[in-house]
C-alpha cells in the first residue's frame, strides 16, 4: 500500500478473532444448535491464546453470552449470517504496528447476478462496525466487491486468489484482471498476485481460494488434493498445481506445495435438507449435492492450528500433516460437518485481527 500498511499473513502474531453466532435457518439445519456447538468449540480453541469476538443479533445475544464461556467476549451486531471471514474488515498494518481495516463491498458472493441470499446490507455495515467497535481507522473501498475467504496472502508482498471468484461476473464486472490485480496490490501491500485457475468443486462461493490453497508461512503453500482421477477434483488440483510450480513469490522463491489430502466426497442427505428453511421460495440444499469439503479450511491461531475434521478416513492424515507443518503450533481437528452444510468451514467463520506493535 502506497502508505506503508500491508495485510500480515494469518501465521503472524494476532491480537484476536471475529466471530459470528449463526442463526439463520436456511443455512444453518433444525435451529442452529448443531452448528453452535461446532462454533463455541472453535470459540474455546483460538481463546486459549488470543482474544475472541462474537458478533450475536439481538434475538440470540443471550443465547450466545451463556454458551460461550466468559473470557470470551460477546457483542450485540445484526447481520445476515455468520461469515465472517468474508465481510468482517480485513486488517493491514504499517511498520510502526498501527492497525487499520479495509471495508471492502459485500454482496452475497455475487449480488443479483449469482448471489445466495438477498438483502445483505447488514453484512455490509460489519466492517465498518467492527473497526468502530476496535477503533480502528478504515479504508472505504466498498465500491470494490471481496471478500476474505477469496484472498490469500503470504504477509511479505504475495497474495493468491481464484480466476472464478475474483473475475466472476457478480463482483466487478466492470473491471479488467489487470485492474482487479492493481486493486489487490493497492490496498493488500503486495506486488505480486497469484491467480489459481479454479478452487474446490461445487464451491458455491465461486470456488474460494481458502478452500483449496493456503500459505503455511512465506514460500510455502498446502494444496487441496485427491489421488482418484475418477474425480472431477483431480483436473482441478492438478491445475492448480501446475500454475504454483510455475510461479514465483514477491521474493523470487518458487513455492514450496505441500499436498493436503480431501476427505472423499461429502454429500448432504434428504434428513439434513428438511432442517433447512427455503430461500425466496427455493431450497437451499437438495438431497446427494456434493458439499465443498476441504481440509484446507482450517484457521491458524497464535498457538493452535483449528482444522475441520469429517469422520473420514483421511481426517487423520490431514491433521498429521498440518502437524509437520505446524511444528510449534497444537492442530486440533473438530468435526465440522454441521458448519459445512452452512456452505463453508472453519476458516470462513473466523477472521484474525494481526497483532498490534513492530
Amino acid at each position: 500500500m502506497q502508505d506503508g500498511y500491508r495485510m500480515p499473513g494469518e501465521f503472524e502474531p494476532h491480537q484476536g478473532c471475529i466471530m459470528i453466532f449463526p442463526e439463520r435457518p436456511d443455512s444453518w439445519q433444525y435451529g442452529a444448535y448443531a452448528a453452535r456447538k461446532a462454533f463455541v468449540e472453535i470459540a474455546k480453541v483460538i481463546a486459549d491464546s488470543e482474544q475472541v469476538t462474537v458478533c450475536a443479533s439481538a434475538s440470540q445475544y443471550d443465547n450466545a453470552r451463556a454458551a460461550l464461556p466468559a473470557h470470551i467476549r460477546v457483542v450485540e451486531m445484526s447481520s445476515n449470517d455468520s461469515w465472517a471471514r468474508d465481510y468482517a474488515p480485513t486488517f493491514v498494518k504499517n511498520n510502526a504496528g498501527e492497525l487499520r481495516g479495509v471495508d471492502w463491498g459485500f454482496n452475497a458472493w455475487g449480488g443479483l447476478y449469482d448471489g445466495l441470499y438477498f438483502p445483505w446490507d447488514k453484512d455490509n455495515q460489519m466492517a465498518r462496525k467492527l473497526c468502530d467497535l476496535f477503533e480502528k481507522d478504515v479504508y472505504d473501498k466498498r465500491d470494490f466487491i471481496l471478500e476474505g475467504g477469496s484472498i490469500h496472502v503470504d504477509g511479505q508482498g504475495t497474495c493468491i486468489v481464484t480466476d472464478p471468484c475474483l473475475l466472476g461476473k457478480g463482483r466487478n464486472p466492470q473491471m479488467t484482471k489487470k485492474e482487479i490485480e492493481e486493486t489487490l496490490c493497492r490496498y493488500l501491500g503486495v506486488s505480486v498476485v497469484i491467480w489459481l485457475p479454479c478452487g474446490i468443486y461445487n464451491d458455491e462461493t465461486n470456488e474460494h481460494v481458502d478452500n483449496i490453497c493456503a500459505f503455511t508461512a512465506p514460500g510455502q503453500v498446502v494444496l487441496a488434493w485427491t489421488e482418484d482421477r475418477s474425480d472431477v477434483q483431480y483436473e482441478m488440483s492438478t491445475a492448480c498445481l501446475e500454475t504454483l510450480e510455475q510461479s514465483r513469490d514477491a521474493a523470487g522463491r518458487k513455492l514450496k506445495v505441500h499436498k493436503l489430502p480431501l476427505p472423499k466426497p461429502v454429500t448432504i442427505t434428504k434428513e439434513e435438507c428438511e432442517g433447512l428453511d427455503f430461500c425466496d421460495g427455493e431450497p437451499t440444499r437438495t438431497p446427494g449435492e456434493r458439499l465443498a469439503a476441504s481440509y484446507v479450511n482450517f484457521y491458524i491461531a497464535n498457538k493452535n492450528v483449528v482444522m475441520p475434521g469429517f469422520g473420514d478416513a483421511m481426517d487423520k492424515l490431514a491433521r498429521e500433516t498440518l502437524q509437520e507443518l505446524f511444528p510449534d503450533r497444537r492442530v486440533i481437528q473438530i468435526y465440522a460437518r454441521d458448519i459445512l452444510i452452512g456452505g463453508g468451514n472453519i476458516h470462513c467463520i473466523t477472521q484474525q485481527i494481526p497483532a498490534q506493535g513492530c
